[in-house]
């Protein structure tokens, strides 16, 4: 079954993780470099570890993977090997899912301590009884201007037509979906072409499920220019796009994003905004100050609207989505 439907069976939504890399340079990593987040998957995977644990501790439902801009020719252009290259991509997932693991049966063994019920971590449903679902792995795939590295991402001019696109996120999909992620995160996606690409790799992979975040340039169009209701509109009729939403968008644009979006589907909506300060793809900084805003105000507003899966982008930390999280009680 689709992961995300299965949760919003059984709670009304889903809190999604915050930033990777805010956390990662907090930690001291210098991430400038065309790799970014993926390239502590070869310098210092247990960093990468250690965040998804964080996120998990502070109330996530979901972890989303250092995978945003791990490409095998990403990789093979700092002098790795394909086969080294196919290694980190996985291996992406795989530290997810092993701190994931870790957490809920630490999670069930104390949540039998003080509620005893009969079963164990493993024989147990994602949740039965508990209080909170068991977190899913989404598995990032950036769009092809995060390989670029150029900031295209936030543009959508790239040169490529769509069978070009295909041919770009096949390789790398098929090795999340391989690895064992529970869902693909196909983020920041900045024009209709690319999120058509993905979808028909999707189709190549029956049984599998993406959500599909575009970037937006205000309220009403995705970054290239395009209305988000027809990008939704699209996406709608097919059944392997498990949501539809926005990331990596001004805060001040969510509320009326989610109105358009709802407009075109019934699908989940999801939305993961950055933190409100303004970053500039040419020099690679972070400018303005983030917002005063309680974050988990905010997103009792995006529920309000209608996202049922919420969490934060660039820029945000774990006291952000532990904010969503004490603000959304189940």
């Amino acid at each position: 079954m689709n992961p995300i439907q299965y949760i919003l069976q059984h709670f009304p939504f889903m809190v999604l993780d915050g930033a990777m890399a805010t956390e990662l340079e907090r930690r001291g990593a210098d991430l400038n470099n065309s790799l970014w987040s993926a390239q502590l998957l070869l310098e210092n995977p247990e960093w990468i570890a250690d965040v998804h644990r964080e996120y998990f501790e502070v109330g996530a439902d979901c972890a989303i993977t250092a995978s945003y801009q791990a490409t095998i020719e990403g990789f093979v252009q700092k002098g790795l090997t394909e086969q080294e290259a196919i290694h980190l991509i996985q291996q992406s997932v795989q530290l997810a899912v092993e701190a994931r693991d870790q957490f809920w049966a630490h999670y069930v063994q104390k949540y039998r301590t003080e509620q005893p019920i009969e079963g164990s971590a493993d024989t147990l449903q994602p949740t039965d009884e508990y209080d909170r679902p068991k977190p899913i792995v989404a598995a990032s795939v950036g769009p092809y201007g995060a390989f670029l590295a150029d900031g295209s991402e936030y543009r959508g001019d790239y040169d490529l037509n769509e069978q070009q696109l295909i041919d770009f996120h096949r390789p790398r999909i098929q090795l999340l979906i391989e690895a064992g992620a529970d869902i693909l995160a196909c983020e920041t996606i900045p024009c209709l072409v690319e999120a058509r690409a993905i979808v028909k790799v999707l189709e190549e992979f029956p049984g599998s499920y993406a959500w599909i975040s575009f970037s937006a340039k205000d309220g009403q169009h995705i970054s290239s220019g395009e209305s988000i209701a027809d990008c939704a509109k699209w996406l709608h009729a097919h059944e392997q796009v498990a949501a539809i939403g926005v990331n990596c968008t001004a805060l001040e644009y969510i509320p009326s994003l989610i109105e358009q979006i709802a407009t075109s589907t019934d699908k989940p909506i999801v939305v993961y905004p950055n933190s409100g300060e303004q970053y500039d793809p040419v020099t690679k900084t972070w400018h303005g100050a983030s917002c005063e805003q309680n974050y988990g105000q905010q997103a009792q507003q995006w529920y309000a609207k209608g996202a049922r899966l919420i969490g934060g982008c660039c820029r945000t930390t774990p006291n952000d989505i532990a904010q969503i999280k004490e603000s959304m009680l189940y």
